[in-house]
């Protein structure tokens, strides 16, 4: 009751439950959100800088032209025509390729559990090595992993 005669006397009310909504907190979880965002989206529209022919294709040029295979396993591991290579050895069989007057193709195989970055690297290895005739073998199986 003094209590009550205090408020009163002080020129106060007695306190009530707010009703308006605290902000606060959504705020707080929209710039949290929106900072994860921000962060995210760079990641995903990362991109590999690849130039595809375009057009119809080339009329027959006669014999078919020398193949090398270029094999990349689950762990990572470089096989060269079958031959097991290190990177060292693979960087140097890249550029005798790219310098080769007979202009032979390079088709590479990839296991589907190898890892995007060890890709990355070999294909950068590649472009870097001045190869141009570059084809990507084995990609059957994604396109039926797809569609069943």
């Amino acid at each position: 009751m003094a209590r009550r005669m205090m408020f009163a006397a002080a020129g106060e009310r007695p306190a009530e439950p707010i009703s308006t909504i605290n902000t606060t907190p959504l705020i707080d979880l929209m710039l949290v959100l929106l900072i994860m965002f921000i962060l995210a989206v760079p990641v995903a529209t990362h991109k590999v800088p690849l130039d595809l022919p375009t057009g119809a294709a080339p009329p027959d040029p006669g014999p078919p032209p020398i193949v090398h295979r270029l094999s990349l396993d689950a762990a990572g591991r470089l096989d060269w025509n079958g031959r097991a290579v290190s990177d060292r050895q693979a960087q140097a069989l890249l550029a005798q390729l790219a310098r080769d007057p007979s202009d032979p193709e390079l088709h590479i195989n990839v296991d589907p559990e190898t890892r995007y970055e060890r890709v990355d690297i070999i294909l950068a290895e590649i472009r870097r090595a001045g190869v141009t005739r570059l084809g990507f073998v084995g990609n059957e199986r994604f396109a039926r992993a797809l569609d069943g």
